[in-house]
């Protein structure tokens, strides 16, 4: 999804919490400021829902929950609460959460033209920020590409890059699968989305 800056009068979390959720369309919060969200390209969806569909029966086998990109993530307490395109937590006050998710293990992000230099640059810095996070997921939606942030020693946070006909592996929950499941039924052949 692409977040887009609006005029709205800075708030406090409170207030955010109880405006966004009397909103017809989604908003992020990051430390007062609102962010629209604008709905993806068809790409974005296709490949968001086979991530979410791959990943769903592992999920199911565990202890933990999946959830796509209507499911908000609390990054900081009072100040940040994003709209992932998938999250994952295995945290058990999670499990019970109707509000949003506040210990996540994976985040996944769907790059798209228009967010791609925000979700590796000021995103990749909020979401490294959240103890819990042991994986962030940059999926990019206009080439077979997938980037893996892990979490390594202290402060330390590993990257990995894998191209179609290789695996993505996330280790925190134990799951692997190939690049192509996850770009299954996408086009890329410009052409053909012109006519």
């Amino acid at each position: 999804m692409i977040t887009t800056r609006e005029h709205y009068q800075k708030m406090t979390a409170e207030e955010y919490l109880e405006w966004e959720a009397k909103q017809e369309f989604r908003h992020e919060y990051i430390d007062g400021e609102i962010l629209a969200m604008t709905g993806g390209t068809l790409p974005h969806n296709d490949i968001a829902l086979n991530f979410y569909r791959t990943l769903y029966p592992h999920i199911r086998q565990r202890d933990c929950r999946v959830n796509v990109s209507d499911a908000k993530v609390q990054a900081r307490k009072n100040s940040r609460y994003f709209y992932p395109d998938l999250v994952v937590s295995c945290d058990p006050n999670d499990l019970k959460s109707r509000d949003f998710i506040q210990q996540p293990t994976v985040i996944v992000e769907v790059l798209s033209p228009g967010t791609a230099n925000y979700d590796r640059t000021k995103k990749l810095n909020y979401y490294r920020q959240i103890q819990s996070l042991q994986e962030y997921v940059l999926v990019d939606s206009e080439e077979i590409v997938v980037e893996v942030y892990r979490r390594g020693e202290g402060k330390m946070w590993l990257y990995y890059e894998d191209e179609a006909g290789e695996a993505i592996a996330l280790e925190s929950i134990e799951f692997e699968c190939a690049i192509d499941l996850l770009y299954e039924g996408v086009s890329f052949d410009q052409e053909l989305e012109d006519k």
